[in-house]
C-alpha cells in the first residue's frame, strides 16, 4: 500500500460510518470489484418506490417548490 494510500485510509477512519461505507464504495468500483456501490435501508427504498411511481404519473415539483428549496439551502 502506498503512503498517499495509507494516509487516505487514516483520514477516512475519522469520518461517520455512513460516509467510510461511501469512500468504500468508491474505492472497490474503481479497483475493479463488482459490489454493490450502495445499500439501501428499507426506508429509502420505499421513498424510492414512490418518487419513481410519482415520476410515471408526471406528478413532479412546481417551480414554486423548486425555487423555495433552493432558497432554503442558499441557491
Amino acid at each position: 500500500m502506498t503512503k498517499l494510500f495509507e494516509k487516505a485510509v487514516e483520514t477516512a477512519r475519522a469520518l461517520p460510518p455512513e460516509v467510510q461505507d461511501d469512500i468504500a464504495g468508491v474505492v472497490l468500483k474503481l479497483a475493479g470489484d463488482d459490489q454493490p456501490g450502495m445499500l439501501l435501508t428499507a426506508e429509502e427504498k420505499a421513498s424510492f418506490i414512490k418518487s419513481r411511481s410519482e415520476a410515471a404519473r408526471r406528478e413532479f415539483a412546481t417551480d414554486e417548490q423548486v425555487r423555495a428549496v433552493w432558497a432554503k439551502h442558499g441557491l
